[in-house]
């Protein structure tokens, strides 16, 4: 296949069962509620859990006098459970959800259900996403190995009062290590099954008593876990590993009060991604087979098997530089925090994704993403032992993408199609009937190109304003201002007649339904306006009331703001609404469809009750929340593009809690999770199996009802002084429709356990052992319709057991 000139774009733009759980929840908070009642009223002694501080309100506070829902995994557990990346951190936060899609770099993050973004480029997600400060616009820029993580904070409910832009289901605020002035060093070596190889380590020191480094970088790669089966030579197995990640440091302290600290990484990632496997075989399963096409069995998903005839690959670079200053003065602190980032992302490098997912050569299809990223955050902060404490600040977002797709017609394109509208010799017979030679339609090699760009410049202003009624009653008062411009430009080129590009005479109508992708209208053009303006003031208000050393309460009324998202795809076509006045203009192309150019924002808002409590053996945290979202954000693939709708209202109910209980200086237990009433209040015009939908007073789909994660640790020390932990961690979702354009019968259900074992010699060098999925859990991450097969369901599987063993030693 000829693929797009993709690279003529510039380079720099470039149950357990619901009894079970519920009797280990109650059994859970009556140990946790016993404690608080033999327990006394001081804070944790040396015997007591260690005390957590945040960093959610853009101050550093104690977690539990913090009045948001959040929950808080550290850089040891983390270590521990041997999670590598933001996407496993589910593992141990069941109020988030992470479900990676087609692509490498294709990743949603959800809070409480609520969550968007992934294959669409141009959704921004509504978890926002921050690296030590700095916003990170789309997943593919946080997938990569994070180094000496401090802790990650997960915050659910709007948080755009504080996080600004696109937080309205919530933010995710990774903090990581700085430099520190003593020389400390770690390196790491890993084996484990498909091959995997995993090298990584850091090195830090001091350079004069006033400055100092930070160096630490790491490899892993991996073999493919799924088979190809396919009888086209040089295909390889899918979903491998190959990544690797730099990262610098510089921290400078000239005085006591000043502190710049300087960040630089880099990271690629190159694999072969992702497993597709078949669900349901429809009819059109019987025309690739007489083509001499392989289709996967449906019967047995789970077979990791591919019969694709290109291989799938995923070429990700991602990189960036921030400094913050941080200046304390007499009465307030002063933070600057600004970034650049640039993140690019090409499929089909070498030769197009087979996206008809079996070996018959019908479609493939190649993209490009360029997105180059800057940001400013200033903030004032009031220091001392205020009545009243404050913060302002303002944020200040610009960024460019570019986006490329080609989609190119196989070799078995033109045969594909015959068996679809009556037999070999039909196509032939209609190119003659419209006047044209044979093999003018769905030739080898012709495609339709879609080149799409978006500027948006956003910026926001916010303060923050905690009035201490009394030394046990605080009322706390967020507001901000949030501006966001986009403008969009779509250009979509033939290279080659397409079937779908010619109006077919009445006599022939019948066949429309293969005219899949018909000519798109460019933008700009004289009826559309390619641009966008959305501003919002959002607002949050809490109470917080301390009982005493060991017990809070907290009430929330808050609201969040995400801006219009534009249809940055191949299927982005205009309103019905302007379908009079493109017509009356003479700009409708042949066979002209309408749909959707963009979503109109979303509008976020939450009422919580809060509790934390901590005690000598342990914390019990519970929040109960109404929140909904006006207009979310919809994108659902439907085969050959993207639909992308306001649903009118969606709203959750439900109750989160996390708890930890220190049995005994050994032995940690830890059990955490989230229960959910979601339900559509309005969404009229959603993609279902046949077409467009009334979803209005059902439950969506894809979100869990229930959510639990449970831990226990051990920890233990020899008389030779090595000492080393034993843990297990187990993870439940209950069963739930897997995507609305689906058929019901394709659900989700996880119960997934995951163990780690470590040990501690006393040369500093380190063992670790670790399974995921021990149990070898079967369950779909997401699925589509696959193109030009209606009828057919494809799904993701998720990954197998995995294994293996780590080797690291520390030095000073």
């Amino acid at each position: 296949m000829n693929r797009h000139k993709l690279n003529n774009l510039p380079h720099a733009r470039r149950t357990f069962k619901k009894t079970l759980l519920v009797s280990a929840v109650i059994s859970a908070l009556s140990a946790t509620n016993l404690q608080a009642q033999e327990g006394d009223t001081n804070e944790a002694d040396d015997g007591g859990i260690e005390r957590i501080f945040v960093t959610a309100s853009k101050r550093s506070t104690g977690l539990q006098e913090t009045p948001v829902a959040i929950q808080v995994v550290s850089g040891e557990a983390m270590e521990q459970a041997n999670l590598a990346n933001i996407n496993d951190l589910q593992i141990l936060v069941p109020t988030l959800r992470v479900a990676p899609l087609e692509r490498s770099s294709n990743v949603t993050f959800s809070l409480r259900g609520f969550g968007n973004g992934a294959n669409n480029t141009g959704i921004e997600p509504s978890v926002g996403i921050f690296i030590d400060g700095v916003y990170r616009s789309r997943a593919g820029g946080v997938i990569n190995s994070l180094p000496r993580v401090s802790q990650i904070e997960v915050l659910s409910g709007p948080q755009s009062t504080l996080f600004g832009k696109n937080a309205s289901a919530g933010v995710i605020s990774v903090r990581t290590l700085e430099p520190s002035y003593d020389f400390q060093g770690k390196v790491e070596a890993g084996i484990g099954n498909y091959n995997n190889r995993l090298v990584k380590g850091y090195i830090t020191n001091g350079i004069t008593d006033n400055l100092a480094y930070s160096l630490s970088g790491g490899f892993n790669t991996r073999d493919g876990f799924t088979k190809s089966i396919s009888n086209v030579p040089g295909i390889k197995n899918l979903n491998d590993k190959d990544r690797w990640n730099l990262r610098g440091q510089m921290l400078y302290e000239p005085t006591e009060d000043v502190k710049v600290r300087f960040i630089a990484d880099y990271s690629e990632i190159s694999e072969i991604c992702c497993t597709v496997a078949a669900a349901i075989n429809g009819p059109t399963a019987g025309a690739t087979q007489a083509l001499g096409g392989m289709v996967l069995d449906a019967s047995d998903p789970f077979a990791f098997e591919s019969a694709l005839n290109t291989s799938p690959t995923n070429d990700v670079e991602d990189g960036g530089v921030s400094i913050q200053v941080d200046v304390d003065f007499e009465k307030f602190a002063f933070t600057s925090i600004t970034a650049f980032r640039a993140n690019e992302v090409l499929t089909g490098k070498d030769e197009p994704h087979d996206v008809d997912y079996n070996s018959s050569d019908v479609l493939g299809l190649s993209t490009r993403t360029d997105i180059e990223t800057f940001t400013q955050e200033f903030r004032l902060t009031s220091i001392g032992d205020n009545t009243l404490d404050w913060m302002v600040g303002g944020f200040y977002f610009s960024e460019q993408v570019e986006f490329s797709d080609s989609l190119s017609f196989g070799e078995d394109a033109s045969g594909f199609i015959d068996f679809l509208i009556g037999g070999p010799g039909t196509l032939a017979f209609l190119e003659g009937a419209i006047g044209f030679p044979p093999d003018s339609f769905y030739t080898a090699g012709s495609q339709i190109n879609t080149d799409l760009t978006q500027e948006n410049d956003a910026y926001s202003i916010f303060g923050n304003f905690d009035y201490h009624i009394s030394d046990s009653l605080t009322a706390t008062l967020g507001i901000a201002y949030t501006n966001d411009e986009k403008e969009v430009t779509m250009l979509q080129p033939l290279n080659g007649a397409t079937f779908s590009s010619f109006q077919l005479p009445p006599s022939l109508a019948a066949l429309a339904g293969v005219q899949f992708l018909p000519p798109n209208l460019d933008l700009p053009n004289s009826v559309e306006d390619n641009s966008t303006s959305d501003s919002k003031t959002t607002y949050s208000a809490r109470l917080a009331y301390t009982l005493n050393n060991n017990v809070n309460f907290f009430a929330t009324a808050a609201t969040g703001f995400k801006a219009t998202s534009w249809n940055l795809s191949r299927d982005s076509r205009p309103f019905p609404t302007d379908e009079a006045a493109l017509v009356a203009a003479g700009l409708t192309q042949a066979n002209q469809s309408y749909g959707t150019r963009y979503a109109s924002p979303e509008l976020a808002t939450v009422y919580e009750l809060g509790m934390k409590t901590r005690f000598k053996k342990g914390s019990l945290n519970v929040t109960l929340f109404d929140q909904t979202i006006e207009g979310f954000q919809s994108s659902t693939f439907i085969g050959t593009g993207f639909v992308l709708a306001n649903a009118g209202e969606q709203t959750t109910k439900g109750i989160e809690f996390d708890s930890v209980y220190r049995a005994s200086d050994e032995w940690t237990l830890t059990l955490a999770g989230t229960f959910l009433d979601p339900i559509y209040d309005s969404f009229v015009g959603a993609a279902g199996v046949t077409g467009q939908v009334d979803l209005s007073g059902t439950k969506p789909a894809g979100i869990h009802e229930q959510s639990i994660s449970a831990g226990i640790v051990y920890n233990y020390e020899l008389d030779n002084g090595m000492y080393g932990y034993v843990r297990t961690d187990y993870i439940y979702e209950s069963e739930v429709r897997l995507v609305a354009n689906l058929p019901g019968s394709l659900s989700r259900e996880v119960s997934t356990f995951n163990a780690s074992a470590g040990l501690n010699l006393e040369n500093g060098v380190m063992l670790q052992l670790y399974v995921r999925n021990l149990t070898n859990d079967e369950y779909y991450m997401s699925g589509f319709p696959p193109p030009t097969q209606a009828g057919s369901f494809s799904v993701y599987p998720n990954q197998p057991r995995t294994f293996g063993i780590n080797v690291s030693y520390e030095f000073d």
